[in-house]
């Protein structure tokens, strides 16, 4: 029940945001940032595309295996796309898009609840230095392990199991960078806040498993701050 509950929360926040113009605007500005910054990292890469493979594998001379070649220099091209749009995220949730994320999850706060929650007595400087610091343990490691895990993965027999493990643990993280959001901002510890997404590891697992699709991911990832809100405010006034 849990992890369908997390698919509909994810859903409901994008629907949300889509009718609210504050949450529109601010969803957008994400969603274009985001793709701005993957196009151009993609680009950067992609123009070193020939020396990258050049030093994996030069060009053969024999016919008979320049269309393994060929098909080696596809399979780059997509990783490093891939790649690109990892490190866009990564690099974007830093500098800007986790500031974005707080202002929506305060106008989803405002709306529900008629205000939004801060730690007593921290300033704002303090409570968005703090939600930036929580990127690295929160998004960047997790997300770099399980690309790690993934890759490491495919060296072994072990290959499709850990492919959906390593999926699991990125969809999990993913979502809990936004659930995580009202519980950082009142500058509650992370052991606490570690042990509340252990205990709720099935609805994470649904709200982020949308967040992996190809092309859908970064417009539910512009959304996925309303539908965390939502579920922050709902679960607290059930307890």
């Amino acid at each position: 029940m849990n992890f369908i509950q997390g698919i509909r929360y994810n859903f409901r926040g994008l629907f949300l945001g889509i009718r609210t113009p504050k949450l529109l605007f601010w969803g957008l500005l994400r969603f274009f940032a985001v793709i701005l910054v993957t196009i151009i990292s993609a680009s950067l890469i992609l123009i070193y595309h020939q020396d990258i493979l050049g030093i994996i594998w030069a060009k053969p001379a024999s016919h008979w295996i320049l269309w393994l070649w060929y098909l080696t220099s596809w399979f780059l091209s997509f990783c490093l796309v891939g790649l690109s749009t990892v490190i866009s995220y990564l690099f974007s949730q830093v500098l800007f898009s986790v500031a974005i994320m707080d202002h929506m999850s305060r106008i989803t706060e405002r709306m529900l609840r008629g205000e939004a929650t801060d730690a007593p007595g921290a300033s704002v400087l303090k409570s968005f230095a703090y939600l930036v610091s929580q990127e690295i343990p929160r998004t960047i490691v997790p997300v770099i392990l399980s690309i790690l895990l993934l890759t490491a993965g495919w060296l072994t027999p072990l290959g499709p199991v850990a492919a959906i493990f390593s999926s699991a643990a990125a969809a999990i993280f993913l979502a809990w960078d936004n659930t995580d959001l009202i519980a950082a901002r009142q500058l509650i510890p992370f052991r606490a806040r570690f042990r509340f997404l252990l205990g709720a590891l099935p609805f994470h697992l649904g709200f982020g498993l949308p967040l992996l699709i190809p092309g859908l991911n970064i417009l539910l990832l512009s959304f996925a701050p309303v539908g965390a809100a939502l579920y922050e405010v709902e679960m607290r006034r059930k307890a």
